[in-house]
């Protein structure tokens, strides 16, 4: 019977060996952000409703990419971004699908520690354009985000949110009805 457990035993761990993957080199900057649920309160916030926002990262795709999944205030908007790296150009890209139908594809470098997105936006009803921002985690452990978008021609201020890790927070999105 002992034999039989310490065989058992080796080859469960030769498959779960077998189904790990590594991560790609060029999404290791990631690591600080990923395997993380992020629950954030955009600055600003009046009335008794607070605006949360939900986004969990998480490795994709074998380790090729990066997806992440968000909402804001369970359900009411969110969308799922594709980070990965584009042999064609050389460089981080990524697109970003939401619940109000439109989507952007945008570019992703790292500066100084801060994550640096520029994106073009298609099909947006309210004139938004464009997406420009940074984010950042922070010595104690937050991390920060901050946007602005060119709307109807104009650079304006975006959403600024200071996210903290919360492995209990959940990203909700509405039920389809068929």
């Amino acid at each position: 019977m002992y034999k039989f457990l310490r065989i058992l035993t080796l080859v469960l761990i030769s498959f779960s060996l077998q189904a790990q993957v590594e991560v790609s080199e060029h999404l290791k900057i990631f690591d600080q952000f990923t395997g993380k649920i992020w629950k954030g309160e955009f600055k600003g916030n009046t009335g008794e409703r607070p605006t949360y926002d939900i986004a969990e990262w998480e490795y994709a795709l074998n380790g090729k990419a990066i997806r992440i999944l968000h909402s804001v205030n369970d359900g009411v908007y969110g969308g799922e971004t594709i980070i990965f790296w584009d042999l064609e150009i050389e460089s981080l890209v990524f697109y970003y699908f939401t619940t109000e139908g439109f989507f952007t594809k945008g570019d992703v470098v790292f500066e100084e520690g801060r994550m640096i997105t520029h994106e073009k936006v298609a099909g947006n009803k309210d004139g938004i354009t464009e997406v420009k921002s940074i984010s950042a985690i922070l010595p104690d452990g937050r991390m920060h985000s901050k946007s602005e978008m060119l709307k109807n021609g104009k650079w304006t201020e975006g959403h600024e949110i200071y996210y903290f890790e919360d492995p209990n927070a959940e990203v909700v999105f509405k039920e389809i009805i068929k």
